[in-house]
């Protein structure tokens, strides 16, 4: 079953034709420097769901490159939307800086930061949250912003089967993100029932309707 999951993924990045020269650069980069970013089939579903759910106010939980926030910046824009992205490593930040003002984005508001902290700070409500930050943070990344979430809200959690560690053998290192990752996961379809939903494609995505 894994094996036939490849196999769809392969078949759907290889339909996907990115022509936008930045965002082909960014990916580049991204591989060439070992550089976290969301997979192309995640990359579309993401714009997809930005776009059916029409929104004005993101949030998005780990910045990196700016490469996540430009997909997400580009789509709301068109409803007149805007996008607040946080992250706490300084170098990331001023590449995203970069490369949000190489898009020509003027709805992007960037914060360099703890995001356990930074998100406290925030006093606006959002419809859709995008995390894709500190594996091992997670849960409290998400009460945070779930706080902030307005009704009928998006939570969108990248990675969150962390490279298929939940389910197969992972390295001694990554025990306690694994088991908090699994706890998280478990936390999640008890506490949200019908409002939540794990997808096993990309390295997994998790969502959540408030």
């Amino acid at each position: 079953m894994l094996e036939e999951l490849k196999e769809a993924n392969g078949y759907v990045t290889g339909k996907i034709k990115e022509k936008d020269e930045l965002i082909l650069e960014l990916e580049k980069y991204a591989e060439e420097n070992n550089v976290p970013i969301v997979t192309k089939e995640v990359a579309e579903y993401l714009k997809f769901m930005v776009d059916i759910n029409k929104s004005k106010n993101i949030l998005e939980v780990g910045t990196a490159i700016g490469y996540s926030g430009i997909l997400m910046a580009r789509v709301c824009e068109k409803y007149g939307g805007k996008l607040t992205t946080i992250e706490i490593d300084e170098t990331r930040y001023n590449e995203a800086l970069e490369n949000f003002k190489k898009a020509g984005l003027n709805n992007v508001r960037a914060i360099l930061g703890d995001a356990e902290e930074e998100i406290k700070k925030l006093n606006e409500e959002f419809d859709f949250v995008f995390i894709d930050a500190s594996k091992g943070h997670y849960k409290q990344f998400f009460e945070d912003s779930y706080k902030l979430l307005k009704k009928d809200g998006i939570i969108f959690i990248d990675n969150i089967m962390f490279r298929g560690y939940l389910y197969k053998e992972y390295p001694k290192r990554f025990k306690t993100i694994v088991r908090k990752l699994d706890e998280f996961i478990t936390w999640l379809y008890d506490e949200f029932e019908d409002r939540f939903v794990l997808l096993p494609f990309g390295d997994g995505i998790g969502l959540l309707k408030k």
